[in-house]
C-alpha cells in the first residue's frame, strides 16, 4: 500500500518528521472485526469514561485466539513506522489495545512519554476503527504545533507520530457515542516488549488445545468488577449494557422463575453473570444455554458485525437461489425468567447509544441468530486451531509474527 501524508508536506532536509496521517490504512471489515472483539470482551477503562481491551485481557479471559486479527496489523504499523522516521534500530511493540472514548472523556495536552515509568515510548500509532460525526461526536485529535495540527477521525485512517514533546496533543471530550481506537506504542528497549508477557499467557491458556476438544475458545469472564462502569455516582456492567442497547437481556437458564427472591441473600446478583443464562428480546426467551453472560454477549456482537451478510443469504434463499440450512431453535415466552441484576440501563442507553449504533431498528430473525451462533462457532474454532498451530513457531522465536504457510511443517 502507498502511504501518503493527507495534509502534511513532506518534512524538508532540515527537519525531522514528527507524524503521519496515513488514510484508510485498515479495511471497514477490518474495523468491523476489531470492533466486533472490543464490544464483546472490553473492560472498564484505566481512565474515567474509557473503556479497553488489551492483548492480555484476551489471553487471560480464554480469547487468546482473538489476538490474531492483531497479528498483520502489528506487523504494518512497525513497518509504516520505521520507514517514515527512518529507523535504523529494532524497534519493539510496547503496548497493544482496543480503547472506547465514551461520553465525558477527554484529555489535557501531554505527549505520550510525559510520566517517569512511560520514558521508554518513543512512537505512536493510532487507528481508527469509527468515523467522527456518523458514530460519535467530539473527541477530535489536537497537536499544539506542526501539521496536521488536528486530526478529524475516519474509520480505518492512522496517523503515527513521535512520542516525545514534539508531539503534545490533546483530545477534545467525547460528547455522544464512542470514540474506538486501535492503539499501539513503540519501544526502542526490549526489556518493555509486549510479546514475552503475552506468550507466557497463551502458553498456559492456548497451548494445550487439540482439535478434538470442544467449545475450547469460550471466554472465561474476568473478575466482575472489572466490567462495572461507574458514571456520576451511579454505573452498569458493561456486559449487561452491551446486550441492552442492542435490545437483549439476560434470563435464567432454568424453567425456574428468576425473581429477586430465587437470589440467594449472601449471592451477589452480577454473579449471576458468571454462571450459565439464556438471551431474551421482548417477550421471548432464546432456547440456546450459554456458559456465562460473555459468552451470549460475543454471540450478539458477532450477530451484529454479521448482520449484513445474514439479511444477504435470507434475502437469496427468499428468492430461491441458494439453499442455506438453517439450525433448529425454539424460542418460549419470557415470563418471570429475567435476572434481577442491578444496572443503570438508562445511564448504559446514554453513554453507549443509540448515537453511532450500526442498525439501531434492526429487525431481528431468531433464524439469523441462531446461524450467527453457528457461525461465531465455527470462527472461533477456526481462529483457535490457527493459534495452536502458531504458538510454537512463536515461542521458539520469542516472538509474534505472521507465519508464512510455507514454513508451517505438516
Amino acid at each position: 500500500m502507498t502511504t501518503t501524508a493527507a495534509t502534511s508536506p513532506p518534512p524538508t532536509a532540515t527537519e525531522d518528521p514528527v507524524r503521519l496521517l496515513i488514510p484508510g490504512f485498515l479495511s471497514p471489515e477490518t474495523c468491523k472485526e476489531l470492533e466486533f472483539v472490543h464490544r464483546s470482551c472490553g473492560t472498564a477503562g484505566y481512565r474515567p469514561s474509557v473503556v479497553s481491551t488489551s492483548l492480555p485481557h484476551l489471553a487471560a479471559t480464554g480469547c487468546g485466539h482473538l489476538l490474531l486479527p492483531f497479528v498483520p496489523i502489528r506487523e504494518r504499523l512497525r513497518d509504516a513506522v520505521e520507514s517514515f522516521f527512518s529507523c535504523h534500530f529494532d524497534l519493539f511493540v510496547e503496548f497493544t489495545g482496543l480503547v472506547s472514548w465514551c461520553k465525558g472523556a477527554s484529555i489535557g495536552w501531554h505527549s505520550d512519554d510525559n510520566k517517569p515509568y512511560l520514558r521508554q515510548r518513543a512512537f505512536t500509532a493510532v487507528c481508527y476503527l469509527n468515523s467522527h460525526g456518523k458514530d460519535y461526536k467530539g473527541g477530535i485529535l489536537q497537536f499544539q504545533d506542526g501539521e496536521p495540527s488536528s486530526v478529524v477521525p475516519v474509520a480505518g485512517d492512522v496517523v503515527i507520530y513521535t512520542a516525545d514533546d514534539r508531539n503534545v496533543h490533546c483530545v477534545d471530550e467525547v460528547t455522544e457515542g464512542e470514540r474506538l481506537t486501535l492503539t499501539l506504542w513503540f519501544t526502542r528497549d526490549s526489556a518493555y516488549d509486549e510479546d514475552p508477557k503475552l506468550l507466557k499467557f497463551l502458553s498456559q491458556t492456548s497451548w494445550s488445545y487439540k482439535p478434538a476438544d470442544q467449545n475450547s475458545y469460550i471466554p472465561l469472564p474476568a473478575s466482575d468488577n472489572m466490567y462495572w462502569f461507574s458514571y456520576d455516582q451511579s454505573g452498569f456492567d458493561i456486559r449487561c449494557a452491551r446486550v441492552h442497547i442492542l435490545g437483549f437481556s439476560f434470563h435464567a437458564s432454568n424453567d425456574e422463575k428468576s425473581n429477586s427472591a430465587s437470589v440467594a441473600p449472601t449471592e451477589d446478583p452480577i454473579e449471576l453473570l458468571g454462571k450459565p443464562l439464556r438471551l431474551g428480546r421482548g417477550n421471548d426467551v432464546f432456547g440456546k444455554i450459554f456458559a456465562n453472560s460473555l459468552h451470549a454477549l460475543q454471540v450478539v456482537q458477532f450477530y451484529y458485525w454479521k448482520a449484513p451478510e445474514l439479511a444477504e443469504r435470507r434475502k437469496h434463499t427468499t428468492v430461491g437461489s441458494e439453499t442455506v440450512c438453517y439450525p433448529t431453535i425454539q424460542v418460549q415466552q419470557s415470563s418471570g425468567t429475567e435476572l434481577p441484576l442491578p444496572c443503570n440501563h438508562g445511564l448504559a442507553q446514554t453513554i453507549f447509544g443509540p448515537y453511532g449504533n450500526a442498525e439501531p431498528e434492526f429487525t431481528l430473525e431468531w433464524d439469523d441468530f441462531m446461524l450467527a451462533a453457528v457461525m461465531w462457532e465455527n470462527y472461533s474454532d477456526e481462529l483457535k486451531r490457527k493459534l495452536s498451530t502458531f504458538l510454537p513457531y512463536w515461542l521458539s522465536s520469542e516472538t509474534i509474527f505472521v507465519v508464512d504457510s510455507s514454513e508451517i511443517t505438516q
